[in-house]
């Protein structure tokens, strides 16, 4: 609002100033006009007339001036581009076109013999008359400028915050980690083959992974692993058994080796996220399907789910740190799996569409090498 205030009040402030010279202008030539009347009518003029006369003639140095009699005859030109002055035939219609802007002033004569002033804008406000334009679009780049670098630098702000409270989680993590493990060796040796230990063994290796995850926020992660389809695989029958029964969780992949390179870790830590946001929406009951196929220069991973669905606003706002649809959500998972995808993996990742009670598809893009 504010930005559109400024500009229109300085367009407004360029057209009126415009306007005054303009009319100076045309003042200009009144005057003009009447010295050369006066110099025609007055046969003898004294040195003084004759000199201020010459002085006002002599003094348009920039207004364009054309004089033709009643027959359209060139009698004198002025301050015109010295290859039009080479063309008389060019001078007349030029002096046409400078009756459509400025009526010609005529000069009136005892004898008849009447003469018509042309004339147009000097060149200098023709070349002004555009400026109130640069002047709105300079002042629009600018606030446009300003609001780009300053969304920048939020953005840049929120990316230190994420990826400090990131660290701190692994930080965080790490230390009972490091205990669990610690008492797990010790019921290994009691009882190794339970099934509890090994159930309980995956689950702190699953932690050792999470906390490594979050570690790798904010640093540039390795893309050391290639075998994509193993990387989806294995996140897969982890998830599997560990999402609610009544989930009908299943997966296509192409029978042959996708190979690119990437992070398991952190594609791993993506996959989750949008698994477990829509087991979340389909409030623990309904089909997931997850997709992994190749369409052109691209990896693509999708994502579906038949639960809840999101409105336009909360699909647009879906993927910005903070906004979260759940009542104790901290709007995290989505935002940095994004970042995971776009700054990691050059890929990126999107809702490619989602309806109202019918559900949403999520989908992954990361481009082969």
């Amino acid at each position: 609002m504010l930005m559109t205030v400024v500009v229109i009040a300085l367009v407004a402030s360029s057209a009126i100033l415009l306007n005054y010279l303009r009319k100076e202008e045309v003042k200009r030539i009144d005057i003009f006009v009447s010295a050369i009347k006066f110099q025609q009518e007055v046969t003898t003029p004294s040195l003084e007339v004759q000199s201020l006369v010459l002085q006002i003639y002599s003094s348009n140095t920039t207004i364009p001036v054309i004089i033709l009699d009643k027959n359209d005859q060139l009698i004198e030109v002025k301050n015109l581009p010295q290859e039009v002055q080479d063309h008389p035939e060019e001078i007349v219609q030029l002096a046409k076109k400078m009756a459509k802007k400025y009526p010609p002033i005529e000069l009136e004569f005892s004898n008849g013999n009447n003469q018509f002033v042309y004339y147009d804008n000097s060149k200098v406000l023709n070349n002004l008359q555009y400026s109130p334009f640069l002047l709105g679009l300079f002042v629009l780049a600018y606030f446009l400028f300003s609001f780009w670098f300053l969304r920048t630098v939020k953005k840049t702000d929120e990316g230190y915050l994420w990826a400090g409270l990131a660290k701190e989680t692994a930080h965080q993590i790490g230390t009972p980690l490091s205990s669990m493990m610690g008492w797990m060796e010790i019921m290994k040796l009691e009882n190794p083959e339970s099934d509890g230990v090994i159930e309980i063994e995956k689950d702190i290796e699953r932690l050792r992974t999470i906390s490594e995850r979050f570690s790798k926020i904010g640093s540039v992660p390795e893309l050391n692993d290639m075998d994509f389809n193993q990387t989806i695989q294995e996140n897969y029958d982890y998830l599997k058994t560990r999402i609610s029964k009544q989930v009908d969780f299943s997966l296509t992949m192409p029978n042959y080796i996708i190979s690119v390179p990437h992070n398991r870790i952190l594609i791993s830590w993506v996959i989750e996220n949008l698994v477990k946001n829509a087991v979340d929406a389909m409030k623990g009951k309904g089909t997931l399907q997850m997709s992994v196929f190749e369409r052109n220069k691209n990896i693509l991973v999708e994502v579906k789910d038949n639960g809840s669905g999101m409105t336009k606003f909360q699909a647009q706002n879906a993927f910005k740190p903070g906004y979260s649809t759940k009542k104790r959500g901290w709007g995290l998972g989505l935002s940095l799996a994004k970042r995971v995808v776009q700054e990691y993996h050059n890929g990126d990742i999107r809702i490619s569409q989602t309806d109202i009670g019918k559900g949403t598809t999520f989908r992954i893009f990361i481009r082969k090498v």
